[in-house]
């Protein structure tokens, strides 16, 4: 589902809806809805009679949805529209920590054990079919079900193993920032590259047959010339008949498989949190400071950018609030998602992003993913302790900063850092000082041209202000 705005004039096709011959998604007066073809008709049908849909709703499984009016769709010929629940924010599988990842993985086989006790199957299984809503992976294509063939192989398979199994595998097995490949590889990572980048050992246990031997499958397939198709066209896949059984043995290696693959996050950024540049009484000063801030800020949508392991994104947290914490370091986000408790995990989403060089839009005529700012603004923005790391870290501009913050968010809590800061002159140690507009003067001349500042406050025993400012009308 897509952020309210993308899409917003009146029953407006979502442009990422094309590769559906199902149905599409589109937006009225505002209104997130679906329509559904004819050539999906009976398979929906089938959803709904046999119980599946109820099921799977009750149980938090599936994104919730309420039949209405066919002359609600955009175009002529729809058999069904419904209205499904919006998620507050759209993440991507490149976005996700690996437990995020590894959750959305065994939610997706679930679901399917479930539709095959009612004779149903999901003919697709693309990580992107999955979204984090409080706190808890959610099927949000209910378009996905059809009635199955008990003899025919599972048709996703292939898809989940490119979407799920190949990127857990390297980043339990290789690295951490291997999940990111999924940002190029956007209908999964193809197993002969998985397969070829993980190390011997894993040829060896569940991965054995649903990656490695599965990619040598597709190897010889890529092979078979068949007349009239060019070269490097698979091959239909020779499989032996399925049965109910052999389809949940399957299921069952698959999710043992996925629960076998763990990991131990580390890296630079989990050290630097146990090294605050705090002293108690300024880190006290700071979490006062801010929390006042949140509280006047107002709005249910926040974005804490540059969020480590969330020291201050439960502060964020209220009534009715989502907080999105976004870190560029994978370990750091991993970290955080484990951290949460239960109940805070219906609050706060934490997910992987370098602000540096955030999420693109991706994807065909670049409408199949959207950006980060695409599905902004959040009605507030958090920006503690990270205006010096893109300014002198990274040779932002601050006018430049003050573009993007003001795109994130319509208010923002955000932080100044001077020069005589012990974090900014070990920025400064090992290159060259040719910052000279990064001083208070500086930042409130460049901020002020996007925003108004509504409140400002120093730290104690610190050098650092915080202030609080809504943006300037566009």
């Amino acid at each position: 589902m897509a952020p309210a705005g993308a899409y917003a004039e009146p029953g407006m096709i979502d442009p990422a809806s094309f590769r559906d011959p199902s149905g599409y998604v589109f937006r009225r007066d505002g209104i997130l809805y679906r329509a559904i073809q004819p050539t999906a008709s009976a398979d929906w049908t089938a959803f709904e009679e046999r119980g599946l849909a109820a099921d799977l709703i009750n149980d938090g499984l599936l994104v919730s949805h309420a039949q209405v009016p066919l002359d609600l769709a955009p175009l002529p010929g729809a058999a069904f529209v419904i209205q499904p629940l919006e998620i507050a924010l759209i993440s991507y599988p490149y976005e996700w920590a690996f437990s995020q990842l590894r959750e959305a993985a065994l939610l997706t086989l679930e679901v399917q054990r479930r539709a095959l006790a009612v004779g149903m199957w999901l003919r697709d299984a693309s990580a992107y079919n999955v979204q984090f809503d409080r706190g808890r992976p959610v099927l949000i294509d209910s378009l996905s079900f059809e009635v199955s063939d008990p003899s025919a192989p599972w048709p996703a398979y292939r898809q989940f193993c490119k979407h799920f199994l190949a990127p857990l595998a390297l980043m339990a097995h290789r690295d951490l920032r291997c999940g990111l490949l999924l940002r190029d590889f956007i209908d999964g990572i193809p197993l002969d590259l998985a397969a070829g980048l993980l190390p011997g050992r894993t040829r060896f246990g569940g991965l054995l047959p649903h990656l490695h031997l599965h990619a040598g499958a597709d190897r010889r397939a890529q092979k078979v010339q068949i007349p009239g198709v060019a070269t490097g066209t698979r091959a239909p896949s020779q499989t032996r008949a399925m049965s109910a059984t052999r389809h949940l043995a399957l299921l069952d290696s698959l999710r043992r498989t996925v629960e076998g693959l763990r990991l131990e996050p580390g890296g630079h950024w989990l050290s630097y949190t146990r090294h605050s540049s705090y002293t108690p009484q300024a880190a006290e000063s700071k979490r006062q400071i801010v929390k006042r801030m949140l509280a006047a800020a107002d709005g249910q949508v926040v974005w804490d950018l540059g969020a480590n392991v969330g020291t201050y994104s439960d502060l964020a947290v209220g009534p009715g609030r989502q907080v999105i914490a976004f870190d560029q370091d994978p370990s750091v986000v991993e970290l955080h998602w484990r951290n949460l408790a239960p109940d805070a995990r219906e609050s706060v989403l934490p997910l992987v992003m370098d602000l540096t060089n955030p999420s693109p839009a991706l994807g065909w005529a670049h409408q199949e993913r959207r950006s980060l700012l695409e599905r902004g603004p959040a009605d507030v923005a958090m920006a503690l302790a990270l205006v010096h790391h893109l300014a002198i870290g990274n040779n932002v501009p601050l006018p430049r900063l003050a573009d993007v913050l003001a795109r994130a968010g319509r208010r923002l809590v955000v932080e100044f850092v001077p020069r005589e800061d012990p974090m900014v002159q070990h920025l400064l140690a090992s290159r060259r000082d040719i910052f000279t507009e990064y001083s208070i003067d500086g930042f409130r001349a460049a901020f002020g041209e996007r925003f108004v500042t509504l409140d400002q406050a120093p730290v104690t025993d610190s050098l650092r202000t915080l202030f609080l400012m809504e943006r300037r009308p566009d």
